[in-house]
């Protein structure tokens, strides 16, 4: 594929990455957002999914371009819903630190307009011994928080640069913790929702067809691979 034809198809996937904020962000201005029962929860779950999504489909683009020779060009495409995944994480966490867990945005906001930034640190401070106290009682919220790290340790490590620091053979033991940043994330998932609610069972199937994938080859590359061949003897 041409050069012109993937900067065509970057500029698409951003578009249709961006898609559900622009969506969301229009469900909030219409009021469509405020007639929901529990508006925080479903922006909460809203930015979960579209986590689990990209992920999932930028953990996808391995094992279809091995079926497909053809679409090796996709691999191009890898890092950027891998950092549109993190950017959804992000705001998923931004939901439960600015709107669940009492952060007051506006009161913040309105000490910043009028010349003391240190209203937002007076906030973090109020809500902090409540989101600590979560932290240490709230098992769905550690492994949350476990797979945003990971998530975060890939997208500083992404760049070009970056991986050519580390070595390539590093860079990819890194970043081979995305199977572990999705499996925090569907586990996250099954612990955040209440018991006897089965909706991460899709997510769940998803995930592990991937991992069976990366198994399925790892073995089939370790088969094909040639056994050394002995050295001879020397003569005496």
């Amino acid at each position: 594929m041409s050069k012109r034809a993937i900067i065509a198809l970057k500029v698409l996937l951003h578009l249709l990455c961006l898609a559900p904020i622009a969506w969301l962000w229009h469900f909030y201005t219409s009021g469509g957002l405020a007639l929901n029962a529990d508006p925080v929860n479903y922006i909460t779950h809203f930015t979960g999914d579209w986590t689990l999504y990209l992920l999932f489909t930028s953990l996808a683009i391995t094992p279809i371009r091995r079926l497909a020779t053809s679409l090796g060009f996709l691999i191009r495409l890898r890092r950027l819903l891998g950092l549109y995944a993190f950017f959804y994480a992000t705001l998923h966490l931004a939901t439960y630190i600015f709107l669940f867990s009492g952060y007051d945005v506006q009161t913040a906001l309105t000490g910043l307009r009028a010349g003391h930034p240190g209203a937002l640190v007076t906030q973090w401070r109020l809500v902090w011994p409540h989101m600590l106290d979560d932290l240490l009682k709230r098992r769905f919220i550690q492994v949350g928080l476990f797979a945003w790290l990971l998530l975060l340790a890939l997208a500083c490590t992404s760049p070009a640069f970056i991986m050519r620091a580390m070595g390539g053979k590093n860079w990819q033991r890194l970043h081979r913790l995305v199977y572990l940043a999705g499996i925090a994330g569907v586990i996250h998932f099954w612990w955040l929702v209440k018991k006897g609610n089965n909706a991460p069972w899709k997510d769940t199937v998803v995930l592990v067809i991937l991992l069976l994938a990366r198994v399925a080859y790892t073995a089939m590359k370790r088969l094909k691979k040639p056994a050394p061949i002995p050295a001879r003897p020397s003569s005496a």
